[in-house]
């Protein structure tokens, strides 16, 4: 027993690939398969076929996630407080917007979370499995290592497993590996040293997919052990990172809680001084923390974030955490995947090269006949001939039917099926004009297939398949000048296939000894058209772009340089040169200073570079769509996943792309700068607001004066008055040139010198009109109460003109078009109306202690409120003005 579980142990440490088939066999007796008793010991040990999952994230939880943030600390801290010094107006105010904000952030994120159990439906299925002597339809989650089983074409692999036998047998594993192309698998050992799962040419892999042929294999890893199940098991680790926004927030809630103390102890000083009685400056104390509280900003967040989320929606962009909007918009390097999201992820024919020494470009792209061959003589031999080749040695489908193309078989069969269309003709006509009298299919073992057909009386014998298979067996006429031409292609990153031909007597006999030239295809898979224009975007909007790739070296240099990511060869990096650097990470963060292309990668060196480029100081977005992108999706700062990708890179995600379209990116990138700035606005408004509101009262009671504001009139004027405007600012259409500057530094915080100076000069006028009115009317012996219902209605009306003031720091309110917002304009009006309705309406008479002003007041106060617009145009006109200087400097 005790050497059975060692055994068992030694299988999930085995280097598989390297292995003979003999050895693989000791594993099972391959004409037996295992026993029952054999399965239920395996099992004790291993534990079942299945993957693990992530706890799903409840409705309680998501709920509770909403009261997480520091600025909502304080809003709690200060309901309480009301609370047990008997302000039950102030603690119902307060706890109100709490529960607005929760439930708007709830419904939100509730909306958008995905099903948790997506990992383990990827190998729910019935599988074809050898169990005492014979086969039999099992769960997949009854497999263990050593069972023997069946695959076929159109079958999901239920395992990782070791190939003993093989009839053109092709897995594609784009998915796991990145590859754009179905991998051809063997039997044969591979070299000890490979550890990319891709080169593993005879493991497959559980999750991918069976397209062409069969085989038989035997289970060497099942469930957490498998590529798959390590990258699930990555995926359950906790994500505890926070985009720039939650952060700013967070030094913002931190600042204000410090200011609040400080000005609490100075203002309890001054009443001190005072002689105000401890009770009396409690209370004082009470209406400044309401004061400097911004009450509205909460809910401003969620909405300025739900409405940014619902305008990328309208963009093909989904957002699954309210907090990934504003962080895609401060990403500063953005690393993308390119089979699927930088390229349309269907193999094209690029170039022909025909031994007369023509070139021929092929126009269109994808699995159709659209597009053409470009040649001046349309009835070359030279192209005819290999037209037939490509055609008869093919053994895909591609046809169209209606308005519609379907194909079927090997991608890039499919695609040469494509070129007879592209020059009027089709694969059916040159088979009806062709007498074919033998077939060869393609076998790994040959890496080519043929066709014996008669032409002109004569047998022909023609073939497809890799340059590297034909190269040697070439006539030496012919053999220099294709050899350049293949590299040449190569170089360009085409995928280099060859058509040859010899003329033979016996359809029998194997591959010539000495084959010509039909000619070469350079087949590539083409960029989405709208990629170069986005990439650009990207780079005049600050972001830096690089691709990160499971293909070739060549073909994703190729690719990066035509999309202006890459430069040459120095930009580029392969997996294999990763191993060297990876574990020595001062090493690797230096290496990638100029690197933009990282080919032929594993998943965890993916999760490597998006770590190095974090300690970098780089705030990185990755896209992705297979199962081998979800763990570096998770370990960046926004995680960016493809609609028609993966359920489990979708659930690694914050945001995915319903139309797989990299362009979408760079409106999301927009729209979360506009939610970020529209942010901003609010915080300009409220903050501006706030400080007038302390200021006031601060020198009230340093010139010992009564308080000119209660609680409930500040909690009013936070809440009622104002919130309407600042939830109408969050609606803002966005300033023009948000993708003219680069990202904004994660270490920023949300006041730079331009934002303080308006907030500080703001705050003064409002201070100034405010504090002045108030002491000429103490002065005058007016009583209290009606003196704060006229002072109440200023703060009111400085606070609709205010408003207009924020939709922009530099730009004239003049020059702004309502239609960019008419609910400002509304929110302003219903600001208005409600405190006209409030004072007349006795309930709120007697909470807010006011009432009703005379036409001529409100008139008079209007005026005077009007003077912040003023003000603040004057300064804009100056900072304008300094801003021009700066340019011509510059």
């Amino acid at each position: 027993m005790e050497k059975n579980k060692n055994r068992l142990k030694n299988t999930l440490k085995q280097d598989w690939h390297a292995a003979e088939v003999d050895e693989v066999l000791k594993l099972t007796d391959a004409q037996r398969g295992l026993t029952d008793d054999e399965v239920r010991q395996r099992q004790e040990e291993l534990g079942k076929n299945v993957l693990p999952t992530g706890k799903q994230v409840s409705l309680a939880a998501i709920l509770w996630h909403q009261f997480k943030s520091p600025l909502i600390y304080v809003l709690v801290v200060a309901g309480v407080i009301s609370l047990l010094v008997g302000e039950h107006l102030d603690a119902g105010f307060i706890g109100i917007i709490l529960l607005i904000n929760a439930g708007l952030g709830t419904w939100q994120e509730w909306r958008a979370e995905s099903g948790a159990q997506s990992l383990q439906e990827m190998i729910k299925l019935k599988t074809s499995v050898m169990r005492n002597g014979t086969w039999q339809e099992l769960d997949a989650e009854a497999l263990v290592p050593g069972d023997v089983i069946r695959l076929e074409s159109g079958v999901q692999v239920p395992a990782d497993a070791r190939l003993v036998e093989v009839n053109n047998l092709q897995v594609e594993e784009a998915m796991l590996t990145g590859e754009s192309l179905p991998a051809h698998k063997e039997t044969a050992a591979g070299d000890a040293q490979t550890t990319n799962a891709g080169d593993k040419k005879n493991l497959v892999y559980a999750g991918t997919t069976v397209l062409v042929g069969r085989g038989r294999a035997v289970v060497t890893a099942t469930g957490l052990h498998t590529e798959i199940g390590k990258i699930a098991d990555s995926l359950n680790q906790e994500d505890t990172s926070q985009t720039p926004l939650i952060e700013r927030m967070e030094r913002f809630s931190r600042m204000i809680s410090v200011i609040i103390l400080v000005a609490a102890v100075i203002l309890g000083g001054i009443g001190w001084w005072h002689g105000m009685e401890l009770m009396d400056l409690f209370f004082l104390a009470i209406a400044m923390v309401v004061s400097a509280i911004p009450e509205g900003l909460p809910i401003a967040m969620t909405v300025a974030l739900s409405i940014a989320s619902r305008r990328m929606a309208k963009r093909n962009v989904i957002v699954r955490k309210l907090s990934a909007v504003e962080g895609l918009g401060s990403c500063t390097y953005i690393l993308s995947d390119k089979t699927g999201t930088l390229t349309v992820d269907q193999q094209t024919v690029r170039q022909i090269y025909l031994p007369d020494g023509q070139t021929l470009a092929v126009t269109g792209e994808g699995y159709n006949g659209e597009g053409e061959i470009q040649i001046d003589n349309p009835d070359s031999e030279h192209l005819h001939r290999f037209l037939r080749i490509a055609t008869l040695a093919n053994e895909s489908t591609l046809e169209k039917k209606g308005e519609e193309w379907r194909y079927k078989g090997d991608a890039v069969d499919v695609a040469l099926l494509a070129l007879p269309y592209k020059l009027g003709s089709s694969p059916d006509e040159i088979g009806r004009e062709t007498d074919v009298q033998r077939e060869i299919p393609y076998e790994s073992e040959n890496k080519y297939s043929a066709v014996y057909y008669h032409r002109n009386g004569r047998l022909v014998f023609g073939a497809k398949g890799a340059w590297e298979v034909f190269e040697d067996k070439l006539v030496e006429d012919e053999k220099e000048q294709a050899a350049e031409m293949a590299e040449k292609m190569a170089a360009d990153g085409l995928r280099v296939l060859a058509m040859v031909y010899s003329i033979t007597d016996d359809d029998t006999s194997d591959l010539a000894e000495e084959l010509h030239l039909a000619g070469l295809v350079g087949l590539i898979d083409p960029i989405r058209p709208e990629v170069k224009d986005a990439i650009a975007e990207c780079h005049e909007a600050g972001i830096k772009i690089a691709m990160v790739t499971g293909d070739h070296p060549l073909t994703a240099l190729a690719i990066a340089k035509e999309i202006n990511i890459a430069d040459g060869p120095d930009n580029l990096i392969s997996g294999a040169e990763l191993r060297d650097i990876e574990d020595d990470e001062a090493t690797l963060v230096e290496v990638l200073r100029d690197k933009t292309v990282f080919a032929r990668v594993s998943p965890a060196q993916k999760q490597k570079l998006v770590k190095a480029f974090q300690q970098r100081g780089e705030y990185v977005a990755i896209t992705g769509d297979g199962v081998n992108d979800a763990p570096a999706l998770r370990q960046s700062n926004v995680g960016v996943a493809m609609g028609s990708g993966t359920d489990v890179t979708r659930g690694a995600a914050s945001i995915v792309l319903k139309d797989d379209n990299f362009a979408s990116i760079v409106a999301g990138v927009e729209e979360g700068r506009y939610s970020y700035d529209n942010i901003r606005k609010v915080v300009f408004l409220l903050l501006s607001t706030a400080a007038a509101e302390v200021f006031l009262i601060m020198l009230s009671t340093l010139f010992g004066l009564p308080k000119p504001l209660t609680a409930v009139q500040i909690l009013w004027l936070n809440v009622v008055t104002n919130g309407l405007q600042d939830i109408a600012l969050v609606f803002e259409r966005g300033e023009p040139g948000a993708m003219k500057h680069p990202p904004r530094s994660p270490e920023e915080g949300i006041f730079d010198r331009q934002m303080i100076s308006q907030t500080v000069l703001a705050a003064f006028v409002m201070t100034a009109l405010g504090f002045s009115l108030w002491v000429s009317w103490m002065n005058q012996g007016r009583e209290e109460v009606s003196a704060r219902n006229d002072l109440l209605l200023v703060m009111v009306l400085l606070q609709n003109f205010h408003a207009f003031n924020v939709r922009s720091e530099t730009r004239s309110v003049f020059r702004i078009p309502i239609s960019h917002n008419y609910l400002l304009l509304l929110s302003v009006f219903l600001a208005q109306g409600i405190h006209i309705a409030a004072m007349h309406i006795p309930l709120t008479q007697r909470l807010l202690e006011i009432e009703p002003e005379s036409l001529d007041e409100w008139f008079t106060y209007f005026g005077l409120a009007a003077l912040i617009l003023v003000v603040s145009e004057i300064y804009k006109v100056f900072v304008r003005r300094r801003e021009g200087r700066e340019q011509k400097v510059g």
